[in-house]
Order: structure tokens, then sequence, then C-alpha cells
């Protein structure tokens, strides 16, 4: 059996919900694996036909939120090792051989991260905040979990020794959402941000809701070369820059009515 064909030691762990445009080129691009474990939290489309035609063992969750949705999927893995893609990103031919070459023999870090590559308005991003947005989505899970956080989720250690590996090649996030469906879930991710900042007690100014937009702008757009994206990257960029203006505009406002009630 050559390396090509070998299945390895693995968990493809993906949650889904209506996402039949851009399963299957998932699912086929780490067609390496032991195991895939698709959490559904509701599909209407075909979406779950396709999981079980790649021979994907499918379970129905209602969504928990991000953070914990991917955790309880990972529980549900056979394997300790879990790589977590979300149902629109799919691996580059060389991130593929990147992760084949790895399990040549037993993987020395407790996690891999490697950079993924945004396609915005029909570009894939190389420059900005679009790339190389690196992410961490192969860990043992005896040594790392999903934090609890409902949106912007990440990676979390249990062990004090926890080594991140670097692969090359990208991981390649190709969403088909319209720019009116992007800009909408950005509000809901910012109300998101703002409940939990206020919940964890945090505070803003008003210097920082002003000023924050600005600094991020000139970060991404000059200093990491945005504009060498096109108008793509400008608007990606631009979006970005308003979100961070959304989110703690709105983190403002809960403060503000907070103070308000403890007036009475």
């Amino acid at each position: 059996m050559t390396l090509a064909e070998r299945k390895l030691p693995i968990s493809l762990v993906v949650i889904t919900k209506n996402e039949a445009s851009c399963l299957a080129k998932c699912l086929e691009s780490a067609n390496f694996v032991s195991e895939i474990v698709v959490v559904d939290s509701g599909s209407t489309d075909e979406t779950v036909n396709i999981a079980e035609r790649f021979g994907a063992k499918v379970l129905h969750q209602d969504w928990l939120g991000f953070g914990p949705q991917k955790q309880f999927a990972v529980n549900c893995a056979s394997y300790d090792w879990v790589l977590c893609l979300d149902a629109d990103e799919y691996l580059s031919p060389k991130l593929k051989a990147s992760l084949q070459d790895l399990f040549r023999d037993e993987p020395t870090d407790c996690a891999y991260q490697f950079p993924r590559c945004n396609k915005f308005l029909g570009r894939f991003l190389r420059h900005g905040e679009g790339y190389p947005d690196c992410c961490l989505r192969l860990f043992n899970r005896q040594h790392a979990q999903w934090s609890d956080d409902l949106v912007h989720e990440k990676i979390i250690p249990n062990t004090d020794d926890f080594k991140v590996g670097v692969l090359r090649g990208d991981l390649m996030h190709e969403s088909g959402e319209s720019l009116y469906k992007y800009i909408e879930k950005q509000n809901t991710y910012t109300s998101l941000q703002a409940n939990r900042m206020f919940s964890q007690g945090v505070n803003v100014t008003s210097l920082k809701i002003i000023l924050s937009p600005f600094i991020r702008f000139l970060k991404y757009y000059f200093l990491k070369f945005g504009f060498l994206d096109g108008m793509s990257g400008f608007v990606h960029i631009s979006i970005g820059c308003f979100t961070v203006f959304l989110k703690y505009a709105k983190l403002k406002c809960l403060l503000l009515d907070s103070n308000r009630k403890g007036d009475f």
C-alpha cells in the first residue's frame, strides 16, 4: 500500500447545517483519514445524504454554539488525533501531502497549525487580514480541546508541555455566501462578542471605539499589504474594521444600559 492509499489514524470532524453545496469537496480533500464524523444541527438539504455517501458517522445535535458544538463532535470521534474542518474548507494538495508525511512516523507535537487562504468576492486573498490567517485544526484530543466560546472559538491546551507544529500548504476557505449574508453574520458575531465581554466585566472607552477601526485599517491595508488584493481586499478589510467598531459600540450600549438600571 502506498502512502497516498494509506488511511491515517485521524478522525475528520465537521459540524454542519445545510452545507450541501460545499461538503463533498471538504470530505474528498481529506480522503486519507480513517474516520469521518459529521455532527449536523438540523439540515433540510442534502447535507446528511452527502455525508453518508462518504461513509461518515452522522450524528444530530441541536446547536450549542461554535465551541461547544465542535467539542461535542470531537468527543464523538474514535481516534485521538482529530482534524477539524468547516464544511466550506478543503485541503490544498500541498497541505494534504504535508499531513500524510507527518504520519509516516508518530507526530512529535501535540497539535499542528497551517495557513488558511480565504476567498472573498471571487478572489483568494493573499495579504491583509485574509492571509495567512493561521489556524490550529489538527490536534491530539488528549492534550487540547475547543473552548466554550459561542463564536471565535479556539483550541485550548490541557497539558503544560503543549507544543504546536507548523505544516506547509494552505487550508482553502471558499465560502459561497453572499455579501449580504457575510455582513449579516458579522452582525450576529459582534453581538455575541459584546455580550461575552460585558459578562466578563470588560470596559471600553469612547476613544477606543473611535480609534480601533482606523488602527486596524492602517495595519492590514498598508502594513500587511492588503491593497495588493485589489477591491476584494479593500472591502474585506473595511468590513473587518466596521465589525470592530460594532463590537465595541454594542458593548458600550450594554454598559450604559446597565448603569441606567443601577440608578433606580
